[in-house]
């Protein structure tokens, strides 16, 4: 009689990926408590270690590297000074001045964006409590109508007084980012696209720093200073 072997079960979503990162990498990822800045390509280092596990894939690897980053704890993590390590946990380059005020860039304006989705949803569970909350004293009907029948309008109307408003100002702390020289930019040439090479990201009006870990064809996978794991298209990339 031969026995089987229970087969591993094939995660479904980040948060399981995360999970098995961190049994097999304990010493470079964790779900709780204080979390490590990571080494620059570490994605490929993912996944050349994990080339024999059919669980997971390359997709899956970048996006549990791109949540895993964005976290808050994470990003609070990445300071100035602090050194990233690598998947055995070894130390390796410090983190520079420019890096570290992304990083609290980013954690400032995801910390707003979740305070504003929290206000608005707060305010809309109030409005429909009043909608829905019956208008009556606990009188009868009949008492209410009477009141109402025998209601005089005042001669004069007295002068409403001025609504008193007032402005709340989103305090924000003011994070001076280190801006790119003002130059024209200039496209990357395809032999200049290779692991490891250093070059600027255009995501949205403003080029970031990032280092090339893997090139596909035409689509290019970054890392931005902070950690977190980009595809993008080779047009996107311009010298640094």
């Amino acid at each position: 009689m031969t026995s089987q072997v229970e087969p591993q079960v094939k995660p479904h979503n980040v948060k399981e990926i995360v999970a098995l990162l961190s049994e097999q990498f304990p010493l470079c990822f964790t779900l709780t408590g204080e979390a490590k800045p990571l080494k620059v390509g570490i994605f490929q280092d993912l996944v050349e270690r994990l080339k024999d596990n059919p669980l997971l894939s390359k997709t899956q690897l970048r996006q549990a590297l791109r949540v895993y980053t964005s976290s808050w704890r994470y990003l609070d993590a990445v300071k100035e000074g602090v050194a990233r390590i690598d998947l055995d946990g070894t130390a390796g380059e410090l983190i520079d001045l420019q890096q570290a005020e992304h990083a609290l860039k980013t954690l400032t304006e995801s910390k707003a964006k979740a305070a504003e989705i929290r206000k608005a949803k707060i305010a809309e569970q109030k409005a429909k409590q009043q909608t829905q909350k019956p208008k009556t004293d606990g009188r009868p009907a009949n008492d209410r109508k009477a009141d109402k029948t025998g209601y005089k309008k005042p001669a004069t109307k007295p002068d409403a007084q001025p609504a008193k408003s007032s402005t709340l100002k989103e305090q924000r702390p003011k994070v001076q980012v280190a801006k790119a020289a003002e130059k024209e930019l200039q496209a990357v040439s395809t032999a200049e696209l290779v692991v490891g090479a250093k070059v600027l990201v255009k995501l949205g009006q403003n080029p970031m720093p990032a280092t090339v870990v893997e090139v596909v064809k035409q689509d290019v996978v970054v890392q931005l200073a902070s950690g977190m794991v980009v595809k993008t298209h080779s047009g996107s990339l311009y010298q640094a």
